[in-house]
């Protein structure tokens, strides 16, 4: 894409593929509410999800302001706007599709508006670097994956000149609004940005929309982030093609680690789509105060009685954030968080003195080659890179290590061979499933309607999804009610809580009540491809429709 500011080319090559080529030509629904003329209805007073009185003191503009709600009647005034739109963090199918939901509204709606697209994320805000974004220039991109439109980045606007920055751009484009399309940290974000212009009598408002794979941004008013659908379409395809692979040799057991950090959301979902022999869920085993010897003896077990039953192969599902959970690996991690916010690992080895007893036990304990990577440099939050753990690795040498010792003493009689797989990247960025691809161009549209009728400071949310499109719900939620105070870098910062797995939790509990069956017989599920899984919004994932069932 050129670097200049103003009008240019859309950077999407013309050749598609048959199936993208189709997809261009899909005209997406819409909520009923937003197809005619509607009133924005103020709700109640709203608090936060933790540490109110901080979050309070934290956002004195922005906190205790209501939650909103679209409702048929009423009308907006006629006014053209100047909008800026900005992809933030990794990549989610179905970004584009909200960059093509407000730029339809504003041409329904706000007729003669200006909307921008802010070039490689938030700093495209600080240095003021964009795209005029038309219809001619996004329409290839309708219906597609990736963050190519205008590319997205994981800077953020964070210290006095950077919020400079962003209030010297939003007053010379003149805006009315800013769109951030991002997951937790990046709508944590977009609350601060609000703050900061309403504190400085800017007219710039800000609204979020919910976006990441993890499925751990969601919230009541907010049911999911867009992205999670479709990525454990595309990920539960590859783990079905890998049980017809174990099923026809029947001598690998394969160890897939999935996307997800801080949460096992995804791994959870892909257990429901194809029924694996085990999947790991790191809240339970957070919540039991597993040890990595525990887990490890979990899967050996399952792996003997498999071969006792005439089953030398399998597929195992690993949560990309185990070791996060496990409490006594949680521990060692949070004391090397602490020491490399504060200082530098030295070659000499001086540096573990600063670790209690049991955390230098274990750290000593570990592979060298996990040593190493418990060391590397940490995200822009202060956290170890979990991302760069080849967990699957790790427990596929132990496992391997304890049926040997079980192997010299008689008890397992076959000979195991392990294969590991991260399955991360190749979601990020499918082709959208047709459910994220309408709730995420209802999730655009209802941004720009927040905006439009004067709001900031909230996330677009869309709700109802159980029922057809037609009966889905629109508002927007207050980010202060989503936030709590966490410590990153050695200091406390507001953040949005991510949601975790509830182990009281409808999806869960249905994967906990059948997972025994599958661990001995092959139950396997193989769904296919994710264009192909059928043609209407409401074929949406299992963990959707289960925590939808048990709220009904």
């Amino acid at each position: 894409m050129p670097t200049t500011n103003g009008h240019v080319k859309p950077g999407r090559s013309e050749v598609y593929s048959e199936v993208q080529t189709s997809r261009l030509k899909v005209s997406l629904p819409l909520p009923s509410v937003l197809k005619s003329s509607f009133d924005v209805v103020d709700g109640r007073k709203s608090s936060a999800a933790g540490n109110p009185d901080e979050i309070a003191k934290l956002f004195p503009k922005l906190f205790g302001q209501p939650s909103v709600s679209l409702k048929a009647g009423g009308s907006l005034p006629k006014q053209s706007l100047k909008i800026g739109i900005v992809l933030s963090g990794g990549q989610a199918p179905g970004g584009h599709n909200v960059i093509c939901g407000i730029l339809d509204y504003l041409q329904n709606r706000a007729q003669g508006s200006t909307v921008y697209g802010f070039r490689g994320g938030p700093v495209g805000i600080m240095k003021c670097k964009y795209v005029q974004l038309t219809y001619e220039f996004v329409y290839p991109y309708r219906n597609q994956g990736g963050f190519d439109m205008i590319c997205s980045g994981r800077d953020k606007i964070e210290t006095p000149e950077q919020f400079q920055q962003a209030r010297e751009t939003a007053k010379k484009l003149d805006l009315d609004g800013i769109v951030v399309i991002g997951g937790d940290d990046s709508n944590t974000n977009a609350c601060l940005l609000a703050e900061n212009f309403r504190a400085n009598g800017l007219k710039t408002r800000v609204i979020g929309c919910p976006k990441t794979i993890d499925g751990d941004l969601k919230c009541k008013e907010v049911p999911i982030s867009f992205g999670f659908d479709t990525a454990c379409k595309i990920y539960s395809e590859m783990i079905g093609n890998l049980m017809v692979d174990a099923r026809s040799t029947r001598k690998y057991y394969h160890f897939v680690r999935l996307m997800g950090r801080a949460a096992s959301h995804i791994t959870l979902e892909c257990a429901l789509q194809t029924h694996p022999n085990i999947a790991i869920i790191g809240e339970e085993v957070a919540a039991q105060k597993q040890t990595l010897k525990s887990v490890t003896n979990y899967i050996t077990n399952i792996i003997g009685k498999r071969a006792d039953a005439g089953y030398n192969y399998g597929i195992i599902l690993i949560p990309e954030g185990l070791i996060d959970f496990i409490p006594e690996v949680q521990q060692l991690l949070a004391e090397l968080n602490e020491i490399l916010a504060h200082g530098v690992v030295d070659q000499g080895g001086a540096w573990k003195k600063k670790l209690r007893s049991q955390s230098h036990e274990l750290f000593e304990m570990l592979p060298k080659a996990i040593q190493e990577q418990l060391l590397l440099e940490r995200d822009p939050h202060g956290n170890v890179q979990v991302a760069k753990i080849e967990t699957e690795k790790m427990l596929t040498q132990m496992v391997e290590v304890e049926l040997e010792n079980r192997k010299k003493e008689g008890k397992y009689k076959k000979d195991f061979k392990g294969l590991a797989h991260f399955f991360g990247y190749e979601g990020r960025c499918g082709l959208p499933s047709t459910f994220d691809s309408n709730y995420c161009y209802a999730l655009g549209y209802g941004a720009a309607a927040l905006l439009h009728s004067g709001k900031t400071g909230l996330i677009s949310s869309v709700g109802n999804l159980g029922a057809p499109v037609e009966d889905w719900t629109v508002g927007g939620t207050a980010l202060t009610s989503l936030m709590n105070v966490e410590r990153r870098h050695g200091k406390f910062k507001p953040v949005i809580k991510k949601a975790m797995v509830e182990l009281e939790g409808a999806p869960f509990k249905k994967f906990a009540s059948m997972r025994n069956d599958w661990s001995l017989k092959n139950r396997y599920i193989n769904p296919g491809p994710v264009q192909f899984v059928g043609p209407t919004s409401k074929v949406i994932n299992h963990t959707l429709m289960l925590e939808l069932g048990s709220q009904a």
